[in-house]
């Protein structure tokens, strides 16, 4: 009986080495070669040292087609299971390229939903790895099916865990939209690409030519598409920031960010009043004021490439999580387009979401104009930013550092849409439009028939500035809580987020609002 019973065991571990070993040696060699790692490897840099828990590790495809019945697929091409990151629990599947090119069929699917509902369950983050070749095509329509379960999964589980998915291969097909309804995407350089159809189907379907790096690698996604978050030099590092991110973040939508150790020095910021400009025309870099105002070394930039015009993030203030949302005047005077719209919203509502604090730094000269903007849609998206600064009910503060005009003032977190607290800089010009093309337009008259009109113009555009765009106007209406010293931002955030630690806000009942797409 005790050999018995040792047989099977010893039968159970030549089993799990069979699954482990994946696709086999000489698979896993031309993974190396090809600068990507294994499923595992991958898993084993992503969690704690000896966390990770694998779940159905002994799962088998059923397919009897196109010779399927004689083809073994070791864990069906995925890893499933659970682990823990920074000591505390996510959920995670590892597509195996080394077993049917990771492509996704029947049970592959099976075991992604699975886990993926033990996560939504257990109230923890979900982490997806892909590396896949797409639907496993000799199960025909039940691979399809299997996106679809994983898709609804997906949206289902928005804004109640949080998901991330890291392109560590190809990603192509339907397998696309998995990523792109999660909160975070993450890609390595050379070696991840997404896009619906391949190089060769566009050069068949339109005549274009273009590589895959080319139509759907990092850099791109990264930089023109706005489809990735993310990037970095090597698969290393992306999963080193993926843990990273995690530290930012709440395990559900129940629970508030967690709080680190900070003891950042002086809150009192004597530089920052070199950092911007006193003149509305000069540009700077907006990431100088961050460095003032966080916790030192703690800002996590997102979508660093694309948008330049904003700048958004995570960081830590006093240890605790902040989302940062901060023109940027060095680019296109920061002033606000369709793509940095659309940005800045999608960021403001994962805050809203996760329960944690949205911060403005305001200094934007408006909406972007021209033919292209207004043709590709700028009302609607630009109504994206105020839908999610208006639906927001996290704490919200408003710095305006220097110039604020018109609609996207109001766009912007203002008082009106729902800010909790606004301050101004004393040199803050708070207006419906610039000082200067104000006074164009309501004095044209009397400067064009002036004996100098140079001299006019410059004196009716200080006049339109101390009658109606200095902060002071804007704070008498309410419209501003207060104006403060620039080298008092840092300590007056801490005391706003004191004060509104235990913010509630009730708002009227609905399924769901509609946001303008």
């Amino acid at each position: 009986m005790t050999e018995d019973i040792y047989g099977a065991i010893n039968d159970l571990y030549d089993r799990r080495r069979k699954v482990e070993m994946g696709g086999g040696e000489g698979r896993i060699d031309k993974q190396h070669e090809k600068g990507k790692l294994t499923a595992r490897e991958r898993i084993d840099l992503l969690v704690d040292p000896g966390s990770f828990i694998e779940l159905n590790p002994f799962i088998k495809h059923r397919n009897t087609n196109f010779g399927m019945a004689k083809e073994e697929g070791p864990g069906e091409g995925v890893v499933t299971g659970y682990g823990k990151v920074n000591g505390r629990d996510i959920y995670l599947f590892s597509q195996d390229f080394t077993v049917f090119g990771g492509a996704l069929g029947e049970m592959h699917a099976l075991k992604i939903a699975n886990v993926m509902d033990l996560a939504a369950e257990n109230g923890a983050p979900f982490i997806g790895l892909n590396d896949s070749g797409g639907a496993r095509i000799q199960e025909g329509v039940v691979s399809l099916d299997g996106y679809g379960q994983i898709f609804y999964r997906n949206s289902i589980y928005s804004g109640v865990i949080p998901q991330i998915s890291v392109i560590l291969g190809p990603c192509a097909g339907g397998a696309v939209y998995s990523p792109a309804i999660t909160d975070f995407v993450f890609m390595v350089e050379k070696t991840s690409q997404m896009f619906i159809t391949g190089p060769k189907v566009i050069e068949t379907v339109t005549g274009e030519k273009i590589s895959s790096e080319g139509l759907g690698g990092a850099t791109v996604h990264n930089t023109i598409s706005g489809n990735a978050h993310f990037k970095g030099a090597s698969e290393e590092q992306v999963l080193a920031d993926v843990r990273r991110l995690l530290s930012y973040l709440p395990q559900n939508n129940e629970e508030k960010p967690p709080v680190l150790e900070s003891d950042d020095g002086d809150d009192y910021r004597p530089d920052l009043t070199d950092v911007v400009p006193f003149e509305g025309i000069r540009p700077y870099d907006v990431r100088k004021v961050l460095e003032q105002v966080v916790d030192e070394g703690s800002f996590m930039e997102v979508q660093e490439g694309f948008a330049k015009n904003i700048v958004i993030g995570l960081a830590r203030i006093k240890g605790k999580t902040v989302g940062l949302v901060c023109n940027q005047p060095k680019v296109l005077a920061g002033g606000l387009d369709i793509d940095s719209s659309d940005k800045a919203a999608r960021f403001i509502r994962f805050c809203d979401s996760f329960n944690i604090p949205l911060i403005t730094f305001e200094d934007v000269s408006g909406f972007f104009p021209g033919v292209k903007q207004e043709h590709g849609g700028i009302i609607r998206h630009g109504a994206k930013l105020l839908y999610a600064y208006s639906e927001a009910t996290v704490p919200k503060l408003t710095i305006i550092l220097r110039k604020a005009y018109g609609g996207a003032y109001v766009a912007l977190n203002s008082k009106s849409i729902g800010a909790d607290l606004t301050f101004a800089w004393p040199n803050a010009e708070i207006a419906v439009m610039g000082s200067a093309g104000a006074a164009n337009i309501i004095f044209a008259r009397e400067i064009q028939n002036s004996e100098d009109p140079e001299a006019a113009r410059a004196a009716k555009i200080e006049e339109y500035r101390e009658k109606f765009a200095n902060p002071y106007i804007a704070a008498s209406l309410g419209m501003v809580d207060d104006v403060i010293d620039p080298r008092e931002t840092r300590i007056k955030i801490i005391q706003s987020l004191e004060m509104l630690r235990n913010k509630k806000e009730k708002r009227p009942w609905k399924k769901h609002g509609n946001i303008p797409l």
